[in-house]
C-alpha cells in the first residue's frame, strides 16, 4: 500500500522501542516507552499559500526525525508503525 501525504504532513516510520537496556536487562512489552524518532517516508507538496502557490517542507524522505510523543496521528502500513504528521509538529532532524 502507498500513502502519499498532502499539504505540509509528513509520514513517518516510528522506529522500534529497544528491547533491552544499556545494562542488558531485557524489557517486557508493558514497560517499553513508545519511540518518538522515526525515518522520514513520504512528504506532502507543502504549505499552501494564499497566492495558490506551496512553501516547500524542510524535510526530505530518508530524514531522521524527532517527534512528539502525543503528536500526529498513529496508522499501520503492512504491519508497520507510522505516525502522520504536520511539519510543525516535527522537532528536530538528526545530521
Amino acid at each position: 500500500m502507498k500513502v502519499k501525504p498532502l499539504g505540509d504532513k509528513v509520514l513517518v516510520e516510528v522506529l522500534k522501542a529497544e528491547e533491552k537496556t544499556k545494562g542488558g536487562i531485557i524489557l517486557p512489552d508493558t514497560a517499553k516507552e513508545e519511540k518518538t524518532e522515526g525515518k522520514v517516508v513520504a512528504v506532502g507538496p507543502g504549505k499552501s499559500l494564499e497566492s495558490g502557490s506551496f512553501q516547500p517542507l524542510e524535510v526530505k524522505a530518508g530524514d531522521k526525525v524527532i517527534f512528539g510523543k502525543y503528536s500526529g496521528d498513529e496508522i499501520v502500513i503492512e504491519g508497520t508503525k507510522h505516525k502522520i504528521l504536520k511539519e510543525n509538529e516535527i522537532l528536530a532532524v538528526f545530521e
